[in-house]
């Protein structure tokens, strides 16, 4: 499919700076008209969706500036980032050996951390 867009575009000797969303590019069985933006387009809002992954990359790339070992582990297994799911600070007191309150103390700074590191951007 991806080729068939880019195949269609270099028919019309078009440039990447030159590609509008709303131009006509297929038609489907029935008949009805099909966009680009009809074939890329997800559920949801593409300009949200794209603001959403950039953001979700540079929190990636603070936790690891901003952030010590313990700090970016308790934030990990707290919000599932990787890949399991969330732990309740109660879990993952237990996960590490320590008190439930250190966990409470070591999240909020880490989010402080986070916080300010996002808005000095």
């Amino acid at each position: 499919m991806a080729n068939e867009i880019l195949m269609h575009f270099r028919a019309l000797k078009k440039t990447a700076g030159d590609v509008c969303f709303s131009e006509q590019i297929d038609v489907d069985k029935d008949g009805n008209q099909l966009t680009l933006m009809d074939i890329l387009a997800a559920d949801g809002d593409l300009p949200e969706e794209v603001d959403l992954r950039i953001n979700s990359e540079i929190l990636r790339a603070k936790l690891y500036e901003l952030l010590d070992d313990r700090e970016r582990r308790i934030i990990a297994l707290r919000y599932g980032l990787t890949g399991g799911q969330p732990l309740t600070q109660r879990e993952v007191a237990k996960l590490l050996r320590i008190s439930r309150s250190y966990v409470s103390r070591i999240e909020k700074r880490a989010i402080d951390k986070l916080a300010e590191g996002m808005n000095a951007r």
